[in-house]
């Protein structure tokens, strides 16, 4: 068996076999695997997809090329992923919610992907933070603080971080298959009780309809729950930011913000929502309804920023962050609004045109490896539904040069559209599955 071998299947559209895809998940891992193989196996299965029982497969043997994760602690280990989206940073909020609410939460998250921010490109705008811990000092925090969110090391899912970095630059982020296997290798290797998806829909996520996010939360689920992990998967909506902000130290922001009790939102909303659904599986609910509720008031009571500023300081970031964090954050030395052209109500926002506005502006990636500016970006994006007078701002740009600030602010004008009669609003959360 080559990877030439499985390459010629697939190129012929021939189902391949379990041992195929053991064989693909550990040349990825030990780099016997070529970075063009890489690429030619992503985008064949893109293209042509591995059937239900192939994606079971590939998830499985992504999780099996590195070590598996088991924890002996007096709590349940609970985690939450998103399918990415853009303004989204529940996971800076509800990670330390769920560890004051009696939760361990060892979160192993990825980077900027496309034009969606990555969890850990945030984190690291914090000064002196470092997601990169090894084993026992990912154990360490997590048994003291309650929660972690960390990289994947070279021994977790080794085969997903190799197939994570190829995707980003392959125009491959899109597959249902590549996607549930990305995802659940790394939470099904973090030796988990219980998993909620949040799968994002709409024009800032990479599914555009309901469609195409039916079939990928089914698959996550299913995917989850046949390996042995209780998993439940929401369907949110992402046809406008999440959050305010979009960009790394922005939103790191903006999580502070709710933390501290300075905002609320459909940040905060999302979050309890997440939260909810994990606390009442684990047991520590009575039902989805009460999980939200606590959930809420461990932000309200200061319990998840007093987690945050402890998972902060543990890895390495400053002691005091949460006591003064606007002071640690990184600043844009380029400040522009994005005066409406007209007078309206904002009707459509394309999420996805916004993101790649951000990674223009250097707060992602372009190519593998690329260096990322954590201060760039854009705040208090104008929402949907919002009468936005004419020269009143739809954004405020965060750039570190003015010709990029230029490229920004038209990309904003060109993504937002205005209107003289408002539409409806959609849903934050449109379904529930598991």
């Amino acid at each position: 068996m080559t990877a030439r071998s499985i390459l010629a299947r697939l190129r012929r559209h021939q189902p391949l076999r379990e041992e195929d895809l053991a064989w693909m998940a550990r040349g990825l891992a030990d780099l016997s695997v070529s970075d063009a193989q890489a690429g030619a196996f992503a985008m064949a299965v893109c293209m042509g997809g591995l059937g239900d029982a192939g994606r079971v497969a590939l998830t499985l043997a992504m999780r099996d090329s590195g070590d598996v994760l088991h924890w002996d602690l007096d709590g349940p280990v609970l985690d939450k992923h998103s399918t990415g989206g853009v303004g989204d940073c529940v996971s800076l909020v509800l990670a330390p919610a769920l560890a004051a609410c009696g939760a361990y939460v060892p979160m192993i998250s990825g980077r900027g992907l496309g034009h969606t921010g990555g969890t850990l490109d945030k984190l690291e705008a914090i000064p002196g933070l470092a997601t990169q811990l090894d084993e026992a000092r990912f154990r360490d925090v997590v048994g003291r603080v309650g929660c972690a969110i960390v990289s994947a090391t070279g021994d977790i899912a080794p085969a997903d971080r190799r197939l994570y970095a190829v995707r980003d630059v392959t125009a491959t982020v899109e597959s249902l298959d590549l996607i549930t296997a990305s995802i659940l290798s790394k939470k099904l290797a973090a030796g988990l009780d219980g998993l909620v998806l949040d799968v994002k829909v709409g024009s800032g996520a990479f599914m555009k309809d309901m469609a195409a996010a039916r079939d990928l939360a089914q698959a996550l689920v299913q995917t989850a729950n046949a390996a042995g992990c209780r998993t439940r998967a929401v369907i949110s909506d992402m046809n406008q930011p999440l959050a305010p902000s979009l960009g790394n130290a922005l939103e790191v922001a903006e999580a502070m913000r709710v933390l501290t009790g300075a905002a609320d939102g459909p940040l905060l909303e999302m979050s309890a929502v997440l939260g909810g659904v994990l606390l009442a599986d684990a047991g520590l609910a009575q039902d989805a309804t009460a999980g939200e509720a606590a959930i809420r008031a461990a932000v309200a009571g200061g319990g998840a920023a007093e987690r945050f500023g402890r998972m902060v300081a543990a890895m390495g970031g400053p002691v005091k962050f949460v006591d003064d964090w606007s002071r640690f954050l990184p600043e844009a030395t380029v400040i522009r609004e994005v005066a409406a052209p007209r007078a309206g109500y904002v009707n459509a926002i394309d999420g996805e045109a916004l993101g790649l506005g951000v990674v223009s502006l250097g707060g992602g990636r372009e190519v593998e490896g690329a260096e990322i500016d954590p201060a760039v970006g854009l705040a208090q994006v104008a929402r949907l539904g919002a009468w936005v007078d004419k020269g009143q701002p739809l954004a405020v740009v965060h750039a570190s040069r003015p010709d990029a600030a230029d490229h920004a602010v038209a990309a904003v004008r060109a993504a937002m559209t205005q209107g003289a009669e408002a539409v409806q609003v959609p849903a934050l959360v449109h379904e529930r599955m598991g």
